[in-house]
């Protein structure tokens, strides 16, 4: 599907072992569908990191992620704006998100881009 949004942020992350049930449980079932309700927001898509071998001046590589965080996340966005709006600031703290997920993560990574 097309990228509908003006805008993509995302937010990348690793989870401690232990917790990796209960992070996915709580992102795919709490943590999205309070995000999406956002004004602003159109979408979200999660991603996990998985090995990447390709075909590069004529031979196949493996290439490493170096350090690169295990699960991240795209927003689509209408705006930047949406991420400093109070409707975000409370969305990110409801549920379990937050005292039960967010203390677990480490390595996180968060960028804005412009789609061109």
């Amino acid at each position: 599907m097309p990228i509908s949004g003006k805008w993509i942020f995302t937010a990348a992350m690793d989870v401690d072992p232990d917790k990796e049930a209960i992070f996915n449980e709580v992102y795919d079932e709490e943590h999205i569908p309070i995000i999406t309700r956002v004004p602003g927001v159109i979408s979200v898509t999660r991603l996990k990191l998985d090995t990447l071998r390709m075909a590069m001046g004529g031979e196949t590589k493996t290439m490493d992620p170096q350090g690169a965080p295990r699960y991240a996340a795209i927003y689509e966005l209408d705006s930047p704006d949406v991420l400093t709006s109070p409707a975000f600031a409370k969305a990110v703290d409801q549920g379990r998100w937050a005292t039960q997920v967010r203390p677990y993560t480490r390595n996180r990574h968060h960028t804005l881009h412009k789609v061109m």
